[in-house]
Parts: C-alpha cells; structure tokens; sequence
C-alpha cells in the first residue's frame, strides 16, 4: 500500500510539474509574440511620421532600432529575473520601494519635463522614469508584507501602512502631473490586496474613496475637466480635446474586418498624435481591422490565463500573491489603454504592454514577466515572519481565487480542513491526523 501511495504520489508530482511547464511556456510564448507585433507597430506607427516631418532625410527605422535595443536589454533582465532566488528578490523589497520613492521625490525637483509632465531623467537618448518603476515596487512591496502576516488584512486600518505608502507614492506621481500612471498602481494595489486575501468590503470601501477622490481631482484640475468633458462628448472640440479620441475612432472605423494593410495606414501621418505610443492600438485596428484587434486581445488573454494559473500553483504565499499582482499589473494597463481608444474611457497616457514605444515601460513589463515565470518554475521567497495565535500557532494567509491546487489536493486526501483560525484553549489542537498536524507545524 506504502509503495502504491509513493507512485501515486510521483504521478500526481510529475502531473503538476507538467501543468507548470505548459503554463511556463504559455506565459513565455504570449510575450514574445507581443513583443514580434510590438516591433512591428512601432515602425509601422513611426516611420511615416519621422520622413514626412523631415522632407525623408530622416532615419525612418529610429523608433525601431530603440525599440529592439531595450528589447534585447529587457530579455537580458527578464531572464536573470528567472533564474534569482527569490528570496533575494524579497529582502531587497524595502530598498527598491525606498528608490522608487527616492526616485520620484527627485525627478520633481530635477527632472526633465516631456508633454507638461516632469517625470523623466534625461541623458542623451536615455530617459528613465521613475513611475514606471514604482508600479512594480507596490506589487513587490504588497506580496512581502502580506505573504505571511495575515492579520495585516483583517481591516482597513490593519492595511494602513501599505495604503499609506501608495498614497505617498501616487501623491508624488500627480505632482508631476502623471494621473494616468497614478490610476495603474492604484489598480495593481488593489489587485494585489484581493489576491492577499482582503475583505471585499473593505476593498469595495476603499474603491469606493479612491473614485471620490479622483472625480475630485479629476473637476479641480482644468485640464483633467476638460479631459473628461471631451471624453463623454469629443464631438464638443472636434478641434481641440476631442480630436485625438475622433482620430482613433476613425482609425479603427477604417480598418473594417481586416485592415487597410500593414503600413497602408493613413491616420498615423499626423492625424493621430504619439501613433506610437499611446495610440499604437488605433494605428493597429487601422491596418490589421478588427480581425487583428481579436488575436491581439486573444494574447493578452492567454498571457492573463497563464499568469493567474502560475499564480494558482505557487509553491508558497509570497508567489502566489506576487504572481498574482503583477499579471494584473500587465492586463489593467492593456485594458485601460485599450478602452481609452476606444473611446469607452479618457485618455490618460498609459501605454500598451510590450507594444507601444516606451522603453522604461517595455523593461519594467520584461522584469515582471521575468518574476511570473520564477514562480513558474518553482521559485519561493523564504518566510520572514509569522504572527502568532493565543494557542501559540502561526496562521497561514488563505489567499483568494488563486489557493494552490496540491494544498487542495492533501487535504482531501488527509481528510483535514486548513483552518485560519485556532481555538484560543492552551491545549487546542488541529483536526485531523497526526502526520497532517507535523506537516502544517513544519510548514
């Protein structure tokens, strides 16, 4: 029976490394894809622009020659990402949100201002902003706080050192003013809080302040009114506001089911401003039609499935949630991108994933992925603390929608429930058989 358990045991094992491996692959696949269609579109979207603009004595291959330089650059990232100890990743948390920090206190002070927005270090043809680097430190920072202190989460004001460094954070990203950015990582802190295991109803609280708070900033900024004024109504300033969301509109009309063809489109030539990068989608619905709107959104659906089910099957917490948060972090920046061409949101200047020309975008979008498929492969992040219960136990953090599978699994074998709560008796002990209790002491 012992010998039948172990094979049994191995198979199960062996099946669950095998599922890890297609979802590895998967997540692998989706983001060089985008990254093939993002070179494309960069000189589809640039090249026009940089003849015209110049009477053709200007290199038309610019923006892709950049494009695939960061490319090569982020790979590089992407797979030392892979291949770190996590737990390195994780005791280096607080000093990649004390930079980011750091980072973005500084930039208002002596950074360079591109389109009204102080957001950039500039040297020459490299810029580096530093909120786009504190999307990624948020997540971080959330799945080490939380990966192993539950009671973190019982309540909004057990949260309130993580709320309070995002507030801090995003207050200096709409110093710059960089409201579009700000709007991410607030999504991407909520995302991360849902996987921790936050209530709903304090995460529908805090969305609930969050909105308030932002239609309000939203009518005391001029230019954030009129923003979105143009964007319940862009036939209003045909000329002004509403043009670029009409030059969109009629960049995706045009392309009917399947294009007008690859570098046929003509709205790209001056009718649509930053074709490049903030409105690279319309440029695509443009020439590829809605069949090739369809396949884009198809890969970013099967890089969403393969990293919530690499998220799913984590080995520990830390992974579960990190995995979590920074898929999430991908698909609300493509969602809120796409939506704002469409027209179904305002326009906030946040770039498509791997696809717009963006180069501080393209690598932090590499380094997360990286970080995704380190979970996949196995990679866990060592136990930094663990509160502690009145019997004396540690608790361990139910995660929401992506608990991982062979935790599911061992229980019904062991005929064990996973409790989150313990009795507060000195002598209270767990149900179920003694090696189910060695087992969750040792864990």
């Amino acid at each position: 029976m012992a010998g039948k358990r172990r094979d049994k045991s191995r198979r199960s094992s062996g099946k669950r490394q095998e599922q890890t491996s297609v979802e590895y692959n998967l997540l692998l696949t989706a983001t060089l894809i985008l990254l093939a269609i993002g070179a494309v579109m960069v000189f589809s979207a640039s090249s026009t622009t940089r003849i015209l603009s110049n009477g053709g004595l200007s290199d038309s291959a610019h923006y892709l020659q950049m494009t695939l330089a960061v490319s090569v650059v982020g790979l590089l990232l992407m797979r030392f990402m892979i291949k770190r100890n996590l737990s390195v990743v994780r005791n280096a948390t607080p000093l990649i949100m004390f930079l980011a920090l750091g980072g973005l206190a500084a930039v208002l002070v002596a950074g360079t201002a591109i389109n009204g927005t102080r957001g950039w270090f500039a040297a020459g043809p490299i810029q580096v902003q530093p909120a786009e680097f504190l999307k990624l430190a948020l997540v971080l920072y959330g799945a080490h706080l939380f990966a192993d202190r539950p009671d973190r989460l019982r309540s909004v004001r057990d949260m309130a050192p993580y709320l309070l460094m995002t507030a801090a954070a995003c207050g200096l990203v709409m110093m710059q003013p960089d409201m579009g950015t700000a709007m991410v990582a607030v999504f991407a802190v909520g995302i991360t809080l849902f996987a921790a295991g936050a209530r709903v109803r304090d995460l529908a609280l805090l969305g609930g302040g969050m909105a308030g708070l932002a239609m309000l900033m939203a009518l005391v900024a001029p230019y954030r009114r009129d923003r979105l004024l143009t964007f319940l109504n862009p036939e209003h300033d045909v000329a002004g506001n509403g043009f670029q969301v009409i030059q969109a509109k009629i960049a995706i009309g045009s392309g009917g089911l399947d294009g007008v063809g690859i570098g046929n489109g003509v709205q790209k030539a001056f009718y649509l401003p930053e074709a490049h990068t903030d409105m690279i989608s319309a440029v695509l619905g443009e020439e590829f039609g809605f069949l090739g709107m369809v396949v884009l959104l198809a890969v970013y659906g099967l890089l969403g499935y393969a990293g919530f089910r690499i998220a799913r099957s984590a080995k520990d917490d830390y992974g579960r949630i990190l995995a979590s948060g920074l898929t999430g972090l991908i698909l609300i920046q493509a969602s809120l991108n796409l939506y704002a061409v469409m027209g179904m949101a305002p326009l906030t200047g946040v770039p498509l994933p791997l696809i717009s020309y963006g180069n501080n975008s393209l690598i932090v979008s590499l380094v997360a992925i990286g970080l995704i498929l380190n979970v996949a492969r196995g990679g866990r992040a060592a136990t930094v603390g663990i509160p502690r219960t009145s019997s004396g136990r540690g608790r361990t953090a139910k995660l929401r929608l992506v608990k991982g599978q062979n935790e599911k699994t061992r229980n019904r074998k062991t005929g064990t429930v996973a409790q989150s709560r313990h009795s507060g008796g000195r002598n209270g002990r767990a149900r179920g058989t003694g090696r189910s209790r060695s087992r969750r002491a040792s864990r």
